[in-house]
């Protein structure tokens, strides 16, 4: 699970707060996005590409994670940073990682090809905050089916989202989570109640 995941990026329905440690000062920012190798922080601190800071966060009541990291990249006031890390921080940030999705608070989107057919699969949370990547991965990288079965947690925007997948792009439901089916079921259930949807943010 540790490798499939090293580089898959979970967002956050809120983001978590982070302390960040550089130059003698300490500041905050917010995670935008987090993996086994690094996360993506929003900060207004003055940090430098190639230069170290030291990280301080916790995932939504998971143990207190303190690691030392690498700046890396830099867009705007949002940069990436890459992880010196060692074993027992990596344990802490994949239990961090896994109990964030299990509770439907972050999402994994990935689309990989599954028998020639693209296959949008989405873990954890299925709701607004993944409009960008779901809208990017079907008007822009293609999607055939999408693989709903590690979803655990879905609110009116995520079924928002798997209307306009079905409805404007033609694309299947694959396998479901039990919470998504019966959400979905719902919704199907009521006349009209799809219709009523609206797409989150305009969409």
């Amino acid at each position: 699970m540790q490798e499939q995941r090293r580089h898959q990026r979970i967002r956050f329905g809120v983001l978590p707060r982070i302390r960040i440690g550089y130059g003698g000062e300490i500041g905050e920012g917010l995670i935008e996005n987090l993996s086994l190798s690094g996360l993506m922080v929003r900060t207004a601190m003055p940090l430098e590409i190639a230069h170290n800071i030291g990280c301080e966060f916790r995932v939504f009541g998971s143990p207190l994670i303190d690691v030392q990291a690498s700046v890396v990249s830099r867009v705007g006031n949002m940069f990436g940073v890459h992880f010196q890390t060692g074993p027992i921080n990596q344990v802490l940030i994949d239990d961090a990682i896994s109990s964030a999705l299990a509770s439907g608070k972050a999402s994994i989107l990935v689309v990989h090809e599954r028998a020639g057919r693209k296959v949008m699969r989405i873990t954890g949370g299925l709701n607004s905050t993944l409009r960008n990547d779901f809208m990017h991965a079907l008007t822009r990288v293609g999607a055939d089916e999408i693989d709903l079965e590690g979803v655990t947690l879905v609110d009116q925007g995520g079924l928002a989202l798997c209307l306009v997948a079905v409805s404007r792009h033609g694309v299947r439901l694959g396998n479901q989570s039990s919470c998504f089916a019966e959400a979905w079921k719902q919704a199907l259930a009521v006349p009209g109640a799809l219709e009523t949807l609206e797409m989150p943010n305009g969409g």
